[in-house]
């Protein structure tokens, strides 16, 4: 896949059949989608375009609705896009400048002149332009004149990935991460850099790794503690990750929460890695949820603390190996 970063210099693409939209969480709904794309250009014998945008619109134009929390980084949607086969993702800035123009702007001087599409395809309730004024109807009316043919994402298939995306966000929210997954069709990770914190858990025989997340817009499921897998990654280029390899995966748990035991004020996001023993702030790792074990809990004492600790890893040891034989994870 092709990466691009919007500018008046996009690359002529072949035939370009393309849809566009947010796809935040590259889920399952949204497969049916990119299934749909790349049939398309299959049978127009060109090239799949998938036009999206950053920041999330809501950001620029959301009013009270501007605290959205995502699925997705740019760069993880990126990577998750890449492994499904587009032949061509553009990122497009969105800016104030940018909403402010019309329907037919949007048509004429965004998609017709930068990508001359041979086929839009579109949700039928998708609108776009100064005050989302422009429409599939719209889009319709210029076909003719453009010579584009426009394909109809039905609502069957465009409430799926509306109702996916809420479900998965709520559950998350919730810490049922199992059925988050579910509807993901991969297991929710986090990703952040290892960063040094107070080392109690040392002192307590579970030391655990302290995470700054990548991205502070990224969605951190409710406060408690998950049965996880983990992996140091490496970026190429700044952008995708290295492929992760089922045997680079690290069993652990992890806990997300203001550690009230300790009289913690702020949420921290740490993980204790299992028959791991090496020095790695400053590292990028990769945390993958498969399984809630408990919500946070106030302990009387490092004491009590340490023995949960106990059965929360012996917990979390019996869930992964039991996930392990289901999905070879």
């Amino acid at each position: 896949m092709q990466v691009h970063r919007y500018t008046d210099q996009l690359p002529p693409f072949r035939n370009a059949v393309i849809t566009i939209g947010t796809f935040d969480g590259v889920h399952s709904g949204h497969l049916q989608i990119i299934h749909q794309l790349k049939e398309a250009a299959k049978t127009a014998q060109g090239e799949s375009v998938i036009i999206t945008f950053h920041p999330h619109p809501r950001r620029v134009v959301g009013g009270q609705q501007n605290d959205i929390r995502l699925l997705n980084s740019l760069v993880e949607k990126i990577e998750l896009l890449d492994k499904n086969g587009i032949d061509h993702l553009v990122i497009v800035p969105f800016t104030e400048a940018f909403s402010r123009l019309s329907a037919i702007e949007y048509i004429e001087e965004f998609l017709v002149r930068h990508f001359q599409p041979h086929t839009i395809i579109i949700g039928y309730d998708h609108h776009f332009g100064h005050n989302r004024e422009g429409n599939y109807t719209l889009l319709e009316a210029f076909k003719q004149k453009h010579g584009y043919r426009i394909v109809e994402i039905t609502e069957k298939v465009q409430n799926n990935v509306t109702i996916s995306s809420t479900k998965i966000r709520q559950a998350l929210l919730n810490g049922n991460v199992c059925d988050a997954n579910d509807f993901l069709g991969y297991p929710y990770f986090l990703e952040g850099t290892i960063v040094g914190g107070k080392k109690l858990g040392r002192t307590i025989g579970y030391p655990t790794a302290n995470i700054r997340l990548s991205d502070e817009e990224k969605l951190v499921p409710a406060n408690g503690v998950y049965a996880v897998k983990a992996s140091l990654i490496v970026r190429k280029n700044g952008g995708y990750d290295l492929p992760l390899s089922q045997s680079s995966l690290i069993s652990g748990m992890m806990n997300i929460g203001v550690r009230p035991t300790v009289d913690g004020t702020t949420r921290t996001i740490e993980v204790n890695l299992f028959d791991f023993d090496k020095e790695i702030y400053g590292e990028t790792i990769r945390v993958s949820f498969f399984k809630r074990l408990r919500g946070e809990i106030r302990f009387e004492g490092l004491e009590a603390l340490k023995a949960q600790l106990a059965l929360d890893k012996e917990q979390s040891i019996l869930a992964l190996d039991e996930i392990k034989k289901v999905e070879g994870f």
